[in-house]
């Protein structure tokens, strides 16, 4: 049933598009006619708004994994760099949730670690919205930063990292992914916040240990112990699912904790703050210098190519 609704609603978008540009057609044929030239601004703001939507079909397209069109869940953790390092965090925590309220997806935290001094020692993120994983996929992989550090007197340069793991998230129901309740481990302890603020008096975060794996999955976003078990499970039933798809590319310390170090010569981009301004993809060397407008989430042309050259090689 939803693969029909799926279905439908392409189609109903196709026949939306063949619309637009038959009344542009006709919009031209009239402004032609009549030599009339005041039709100009809204010809050409009609074919920006359909061009631009044939762009997010094109790349639509581009998706097709078996998981694509799920939920993603994003997990951000502070790698080398210490105080400087959790800032980045923090800053590529607000570039995601901008880039997700850009796309009309549901942004929630399933989980929110503090640094110890400023920003966020690691964070996790759930979006739900049409593609929302096989668009972020393209985000996983180790960050580095480059700027004059706020946190050094001396006003130097750092270099600082932060891994982005991404994962789709499955449907409760989904039969490949059962989990026994006994290989369970259920933890419940006091969560903790930033400067003592919203700290729970009582034992409200939850911490899930998946026995017959060693996976480890935390929350404490929530105020209620049963929502933090809820999303302790969704998160699990995501992670044991890349680990069924890992292990057939014999890759299970990635999803155990083990990952490639967070530092230098591993990173995917680079964001560059100082002596100059740019970020840059070393996958694809998808590159712009408006580091302004990437840090307030327009990161579209970086997964773009990501997906063109995942797709080419193919």
């Amino acid at each position: 049933m939803q693969e029909l609704s799926y279905q439908q609603e392409k189609v109903k978008t196709y026949y939306t598009l063949q619309q637009q540009l038959d009344d542009l057609l006709t919009l031209y044929q009239m402004a032609v006619e009549e030599k009339d030239e005041s039709l100009e601004p809204e010809l050409e703001e009609g074919i920006l708004a359909l061009q631009q939507r044939l762009d997010g079909l094109e790349l639509e397209i581009l998706l097709s994994g078996p998981y694509d069109r799920n939920n993603a869940i994003v997990t951000l953790h502070a790698g080398a760099g210490g105080t400087e390092a959790q800032d980045w965090v923090s800053m590529l925590y607000r570039m995601y949730i901008r880039y997700g309220e850009r796309h009309g997806y549901k942004v929630e935290t399933m989980d929110f670690l503090p640094g110890d001094e400023a920003g966020i020692k690691s964070a996790t993120l759930s979006f739900a919205g049409e593609n929302a994983f096989g668009y972020l996929k393209a985000e996983k992989g180790v960050h580095r930063l480059v700027r004059i550090s706020p946190f050094d007197a001396s006003g130097r340069r750092h270099t600082s990292f932060a891994s982005v793991d991404v994962i789709p998230e499955v449907m409760e129901d989904n039969a490949e992914i059962q989990i026994p309740p006994e290989d369970l481990k259920v933890d419940t302890y006091r969560a903790s916040g930033a400067g003592g603020q919203h700290v729970n008096k009582t034992s409200s975060a939850v911490r899930i240990t998946h026995l017959p794996t060693g996976i480890v999955v935390q929350s404490q976003s929530e105020r209620s112990q049963i929502q933090n078990r809820a999303y302790c499970l969704r998160i699990l039933q995501a992670k044991l699912l890349e680990l069924k798809r890992k292990q057939q590319e014999d890759e299970i310390s990635e999803i155990r904790g083990e990952q490639q170090e967070i530092a230098w010569g591993s990173q995917i981009r680079s964001y560059v703050f100082h002596p100059y301004n740019m970020v840059k993809d070393h996958r694809t060397n998808e590159e712009t210098a408006n580091t302004g407008a990437v840090m307030d989430g327009e990161i579209d042309q970086f997964i773009a190519a990501y997906l063109q050259k995942t797709k080419a090689v193919q």
